[in-house]
């Protein structure tokens, strides 16, 4: 049996059914919401029609007002929880015991020991607007919600420089919904309590870059055998690509796939205007002390 819904005199419906750029987008979250297969979607007569049995959909609106109103407890109670979560790391150790906790490790490196270049690449390929926003990019939230609906799973983070600082440093690894909110709760503590430079700083002393290797230090020496100021463009770009999944990057285990990173590093390094693509080809003919050792 086909049953139509119309909400043509509507003029919330309307409002967003009009609009043909949310076609898709909506097609796809009625679709996941409702656990129903939308044949049709008309967006001039505000008309969709879906294929199911039972009810007439007159009663849609209603539903949706019970489904809106079930994700409103759900997530008020997901913000309480992940509250909750943040108010007990703090309660563990404060931010600023914290701080001078990671800067008393003798491999810290401050940001003036790093080079221009290697921080640029962290920025293009971590977070592009890093100077810009607060504790979080609501550009690249939206962008990973819209991506993920599309693709009906969780594909996208969207996460801040400052948001993975705090994932470091109080919270596990582990991809929940539970603890990015606790994540998003310490972010906005971080920025309110430290600047930027601090956070960058903070967050290469904390980051995993692979085969043991807990901090930028650590991974410019372990990998090429210098302190992070001396390394190359070209070590420099493919040690900036590893911390988004280090197992997988490790370049003296997977130098394949640690390439394809360095490229994808480049790239964004080129469209945000770090580089120029010329420079991008000399920077790949530079030698790599991983490469060097391979041979």
């Amino acid at each position: 049996m086909e049953a139509f819904y119309t909400c043509r005199n509507d003029r919330a419906f309307k409002e967003v059914f009009l609009n043909p750029n949310n076609s898709d987008l909506l097609k796809a979250l009625l679709e996941f919401i409702l656990k129903i297969k939308i044949d049709k979607f008309v967006s001039k007569d505000i008309i969709f029609r879906i294929q199911q049995k039972g009810d007439e959909m007159k009663v849609i609106k209603k539903i949706l007002i019970i489904i809106l109103l079930i994700i409103i407890f759900i997530v008020a109670g997901f913000l309480y929880k992940g509250h909750e979560l943040y108010k007990q790391a703090l309660e563990k150790i404060s931010i600023s015991d914290k701080v001078a906790e990671i800067k008393s490790d003798e491999n810290y490196t401050k940001l003036e020991d790093m080079s221009e270049f290697y921080k640029d690449a962290v920025i293009a390929v971590e977070d592009r607007r890093f100077y810009e926003h607060g504790a979080i990019d609501p550009i690249a939230l939206a962008r990973a919600i819209y991506s993920n609906i599309k693709a009906k799973e969780l594909r996208e983070g969207g996460s801040t420089i400052t948001q993975q600082l705090a994932k470091n440093i109080y919270f596990t690894q582990e991809k929940s919904a539970l603890r990015k909110i606790s994540e998003i709760f310490m972010a906005y503590d971080l920025e309110k309590n430290l600047n930027k430079d601090t956070i960058l700083e903070l967050y290469l002393n904390t980051s995993y870059f692979g085969d043991g290797y807990y901090c930028v230090a650590e991974a410019s020496r372990g990998y090429y055998k210098k302190e992070p100021k001396d390394m190359n463009r070209n070590e420099a770009s493919m040690l900036a690509g590893i911390p988004n999944a280090p197992s997988a990057y490790c370049p003296t285990k997977h130098l394949d796939l640690a390439k394809k990173r360095q490229n994808q590093v480049l790239d964004k390094m080129v469209r945000y205007e770090f580089i120029t693509a010329k420079e991008k080809e000399e920077i790949l003919n530079e030698s790599n002390a991983v490469e060097d050792n391979k041979d």
